[in-house]
């Protein structure tokens, strides 16, 4: 596998290892409207694939996909095709094999192959990775994975602005051979496959290498697509790569997406295994997030493992000493005063990375009145702010009804931004103080993604009581989910009514509909789960919010009552009405102090609540 993390911004004139650039301030093109701008191959897209579907959500997986095309009437099968298969009349086309190594195609055998070919693009198709009539030849890759590729330097330059550069820039060279040894050659069959046949191939093991060979040759087109299986694969196991990764490709976008995902699932993804690959830079911002939903003891393990990893990649003992000589500046990161006491003593003092005075000032700082002056932050950090959608205008009671004997209430619902699911708000109990077991659960199309089993106790009140699931739950938009709770109690319990079938918060829209599964009763129009606990999306979930830690890590002992003005609209024609419908809520995390943490089961937390009303 080859270093895709090598620089790619390199000056046309050098590109590749031949060629010459364009003079500054030269045009070569004349001619045909826009061929006289320096990078027309950037001005001339082709139309772009959109995101890959992919089969497992959250999961990078082996998928194709390819860029529409004119109708083709091939009689016979052209070059990148399977032996033995021949093109069909269809408005797109995916290559699943290629001709490797030159020596020319078996179609293109045919004195008259051009006969064949209908289309220009099934004549350029023919010419992809063919010796016949090549002009220029890539020795591309190293050791054991170098291959010659033949090309066809017209084809090339009409794409790329470096390969119009390096073969009829003011300084090209007149090499029949060009080396190319920081490029795959998969990858680099995958850019010449998109600039001969407008088709892309992209696999899990191939998408980086071939992200960096569309940055390399500037071929925007390929590099957009890339991004977006990226943006489609993205999950918590691989966000902290792929962050490293945008971070060198410069892609914003991705950026974005990767800080989206760690934010809301810090603790899955300082836990990945590939978060001990990612370099110093990304690292140490990481360490620096504010809004990292995760508890600092955990942030603590992972920078260790990134210096074990560290010190094994530079061959040396991975020692407490050096470990804390790799982390540098990083440590300092950590937020280690924020820990609760037994965290620290139990494992961060007893492991040797501070030193014994560091080691006393914190000890100090957890007892002492007056606590001594710290190189580490005190300050918790603020972590993600939980919104919630209320989906019911009231809720009311009625003594024949609402009733649980272990069945299901469940609805289902979509949202057109990507969110991140924290758990639901629930009833309790409408005839006074009463414990209930209950089971939590969020599909897609039958797949259990999360899961949650713990009891709560309802104290005869209105309120809604939250329980949350471990980890926060990534919801696409445009797409259904069913959000189903098995509760088990004798008591009868307060139901809500008045439901909308659309609810806005923020500046995400939820659309609720019947859920088959429901086996208790709970519909739009009423039941069950009157709420839906999240964090929105990038710039619309601020600092702090349930499961902030307190003072030393330790969890808050009052917790404020999350609130929430939905605008909602009841699918009545022309209607549109905005209701305040805020409720006061306890709070149940499953497994401890909020999202992530974990404290224990069935913890109860925020008995005692601040109410807060619009």
């Amino acid at each position: 596998m080859f270093n895709v993390l090598a620089p790619f911004h390199q000056n046309s004139a050098s590109a590749a290892g031949g060629g010459g650039g364009l003079p500054a301030g030269q045009n070569r093109g004349v001619g045909a409207a826009g061929v006289g701008v320096e990078n027309m191959q950037v001005t001339q897209p082709c139309s772009a694939p959109s995101s890959p579907t992919i089969t497992s959500p959250g999961a990078i997986s082996s998928t194709s996909f390819c860029l529409p095309l004119t109708t083709t009437t091939s009689s016979s099968s052209g070059a990148g095709v399977a032996a033995g298969t021949s093109s069909s009349t269809s408005s797109s086309s995916v290559i699943t094999s290629t001709t490797t190594g030159g020596g020319g195609t078996t179609d293109t055998g045919d004195p008259n192959w051009q006969a064949t070919k209908s289309t220009i693009r099934e004549r350029n198709a023919a010419m992809f990775n063919n010796d016949l009539m090549a002009d220029i030849r890539f020795i591309v890759g190293t050791d054991e994975q170098v291959q010659t590729i033949p090309a066809h330097k017209y084809v090339l330059a009409t794409g790329s602005s470096v390969f119009y550069a390096m073969f009829y820039g003011g300084l090209a060279e007149a090499k029949e051979e060009i080396v190319v040894p920081d490029v795959e050659p998969t990858a680099f069959l995958t850019l010449l496959k998109y600039l001969y046949c407008d088709e892309i191939h992209l696999e899990a093991d191939n998408v980086l290498a071939t992200l960096y060979v569309a940055k390399k040759y500037i071929v925007p087109h390929l590099a957009r697509a890339c991004v977006n299986y990226l943006e489609t694969s993205l999950t918590a196991k691989n966000a902290c790569l792929l962050l490293s990764q945008s971070r060198l490709f410069e892609e914003p976008e991705l950026m974005q997406r990767c800080w989206e995902v760690i934010d809301a699932q810090a603790e899955m993804a300082i836990k990945s295994e590939g978060f001990v690959d990612i370099d110093l830079k990304t690292f140490e911002t990481i360490l620096a997030r504010e809004t990292l939903n995760c508890k600092e003891i955990h942030l603590f393990e992972a920078a260790l493992n990134w210096a074990h990893a560290a010190c094994t990649k530079m061959d040396i003992e991975p020692t407490s000493s050096n470990k804390r000589t790799v982390l540098g500046h990083a440590l300092y990161l950590v937020r280690i005063p924020t820990m609760s006491l037994e965290e620290f003593a139990n494992r961060v003092a007893q492991l040797g990375i501070l030193t014994n005075q560091e080691t006393i000032d914190i000890f100090l700082n957890f007892t002492a009145k007056n606590k001594p002056k710290l190189t580490f932050p005190v300050r918790s950090r603020a972590g993600l702010k939980t919104q919630v959608c209320h989906r019911f205008a009231s809720c009311a009671y009625r003594s024949n009804q609402w009733r649980y004997r272990g069945r299901c209430d469940s609805i289902q619902f979509s949202v057109d931004k990507r969110i991140f699911i924290v758990g639901f708000g629930l009833y309790g109990s409408s005839t006074g103080a009463a414990d209930y077991d209950v089971k939590i659960e969020l599909k897609r199309l039958g797949r259990v993604l999360a899961e949650n089993a713990t009891k709560f106790f309802s104290d005869g009140s209105s309120n809604t009581f939250h329980v949350f699931f471990e980890t926060p739950i990534q919801i696409e938009p445009e797409c259904f989910y069913t959000a189903s709770v098995v509760l088990d109690g004798t008591e009868l319990s307060f139901f809500g009514q008045e439901g909308m079938s659309e609810v806005s918060v923020g500046t995400v829209t939820f659309q609720f509909q019947c859920s088959s599964e429901s086996t208790n009763g709970t519909g739009v129009q009423g039941g069950q789960i009157p709420e839906l606990i999240f964090y929105g999306p990038m710039g619309q979930s601020g600092g702090g919010g349930v499961g902030q830690s307190g003072p030393n890590g330790t969890s808050g002992a009052t917790l404020t009552a999350s609130t929430s003005n939905n605008s909602i609209n009841n699918n009545k024609v022309g209607t549109s009405s905005s209701v305040g419908n805020s409720c006061a809520t306890q709070n149940i995390y499953a497994n401890g102090a909020g999202p992530g943490a974990d404290n224990g089961p069935n913890q109860l937390l925020g008995a005692v609540l601040n109410n807060e009303t619009d």
